[in-house]
């Protein structure tokens, strides 16, 4: 049953590509600019299809962003080939987005997929700066973006077993099966965040020595490291003495 119906839903977009197809041949439509579209949004939506008939289904929302990414890309650059063009691209990240985000908000224990959520809504944001955006301005958005993925990602409570396994502890009572959040996104966030503010004021013409980035870098980096390896070397003492 499942296999028949994602059958008519193939079967139907091959047919609605044919007749545009024909209409175009015919002189009746201009309608070339439409088929890799449907083709590409029918591909997805059977993917969608997939993914909610089934909960185990969550690695079909990644492919089917893709297509219906692709098919926005080509539509708008088809039919508005002027301004329009220079952020057609951002659909696809956007699209790829959702779809990651989508895999998290199915299945939580994918708490990994916030990262790509973040990198692709990031880079969909790159794609629709401004022309006139270009070297400081583009990376303070990149580095200030990634940064606000790791920084959410340390919001995210997850259970121990779905942990990494480097971080996470084997639980030795049942209070430590409770979902708690990380604290290891925090470094990659606060490190980003001090280049993406770095590369803002540089942008801005308020910080014009860049050769103050490198060692400033390496300090907050040192600082991040030392703080986290004191928290965790204080947490696991106290959990030793069973404080």
């Amino acid at each position: 049953m499942k296999s028949a119906k994602t059958s008519i839903i193939a079967g139907v977009a091959l047919m609605a590509a044919g007749v545009l197809l024909l209409l175009d041949l015919l002189g009746i439509l201009d309608s070339a600019a439409l088929v890799w579209p449907l083709m590409f949004a029918a591909a997805g939506t059977t993917f969608l299809v997939l993914f909610f008939r089934r909960r185990d289904n969550w690695w079909a929302a990644i492919p089917g962003s893709v297509f219906w990414g692709l098919a926005a890309v080509i539509l708008i650059t088809q039919l508005w080939p002027g301004p329009a063009a220079h952020w057609a691209g951002a659909f696809l990240f956007l699209f790829m987005a959702a779809g990651f985000a989508a895999v998290y908000v199915r299945e939580p224990a994918n708490w990994w997929a916030v990262i790509p959520a973040g990198v692709m809504l990031t880079l969909s944001f790159v794609v629709a700066l401004p022309p006139a955006w270009q070297g400081m301005a583009v990376a303070a958005v990149l580095f200030l973006g990634l940064a606000a993925t790791f920084a959410v990602l340390s919001l995210i409570p997850v259970r121990p077993e779905h942990r990494p396994a480097q971080l996470g502890s084997v639980p030795s009572d049942p209070g430590d099966a409770v979902p708690a959040k990380m604290k290891w996104p925090l470094i990659p966030a606060a490190v980003l965040a001090v280049l993406g503010l770095i590369f803002a004021l540089q942008a801005t013409a308020l910080l014009t020595a860049s050769e103050f980035f490198v060692p400033v870098l390496l300090v907050l980096a040192g600082v991040a490291l030392l703080v986290y390896a004191y928290r965790h070397r204080t947490g696991g003492h106290h959990n030793v003495h069973g404080a």
